[in-house]
């Protein structure tokens, strides 16, 4: 039977996250909560619980201490911080601790529910429950924070053409904006319009080059809400304007 745990020092809060829980998940799952970071930890080593829900400001031990000493009998439980804190230095240390998500209160119990889902759904790719830190167990475990950067990837792939905002890339993956634009730049090395920018401006170059498309034309197949705003970033990205850059591909094709 799997565990999952529940760390709130709310006690309505607590109730109302348990409640969510208990009616999405099956008999086969035991739903456990407390108020403390002690309780936690003892819980934690008695049930070694598949899933953590877990509050920063709790008494006795603040939530990512507690998680910090969790991590070294249950090394691969998923976490999830749920915390009315944005501070990033917060956030850093959850991605340390391999955090599945970092969610800012208040969060919606639909948000809720596809988290769950979620870590549920990953737990069974698996085949098992996380293994404690002196098992024989070797299961190789993918960063979390890898796993929802690539899943954005995949979905601004596949959008970029239309008219999409980090706000809604960010709800995609059920991330705060403010912090997924920090990890989203670290992991990939690019702020989240420089990267959209590039696809954009890649496709720009490939209609400029198969197509009789005036400018304007282009820059809204391309995602681009303002055909002004597109010349600027393909005369910065490219150091020369749509229509020059034109006339070199057709001087070159006919030369």
């Amino acid at each position: 039977m799997g565990a999952i745990l529940i760390v709130e020092d709310e006690m309505l809060e607590r109730d109302f996250l348990k409640a969510i829980v208990m009616e999405e998940v099956s008999a086969k799952h035991v739903v456990l909560s407390c108020s403390t970071g002690g309780e936690a930890i003892t819980l934690a080593k008695q049930h070694c619980p598949e899933i953590i829900f877990l509050d920063i400001l709790i008494p006795e031990k603040d939530g990512l201490s507690v998680l910090e000493e969790i991590r070294t009998f249950l090394p691969d439980s998923k976490a999830v911080i749920l915390s009315a804190f944005s501070d990033f230095s917060y956030a850093q240390k959850a991605i340390d601790l391999k955090v599945s998500k970092y969610m800012l209160k208040p969060v919606k119990p639909r948000e809720i529910i596809a988290m769950l889902h979620r870590l549920m759904a990953e737990l069974a790719d698996t085949g098992r429950r996380p293994a404690a830190a002196d098992s024989d167990n070797e299961g190789i475990t993918v960063s979390e924070i890898q796993g929802f950067i690539k899943e954005a990837l995949h979905f601004i792939q596949e959008n970029y053409k239309e008219k999409i905002t980090l706000q809604k890339v960010s709800a995609h993956v059920y991330m705060n904006p403010q912090y997924f634009s920090r990890v989203f730049k670290r992991e990939v090395g690019l702020s989240y319009t420089d990267y959209v920018n590039n696809l954009r401006i890649d496709y720009a170059c490939k209609l400029l080059e198969t197509s009789d498309y005036p400018s304007y034309r282009i820059s809204s197949e391309c995602g681009f809400n303002d055909p002004s705003y597109f010349n600027r970033v393909f005369y910065r990205q490219m150091s020369i304007t749509p229509n020059k850059y034109r006339k070199n591909v057709h001087i070159g094709a006919s030369s």
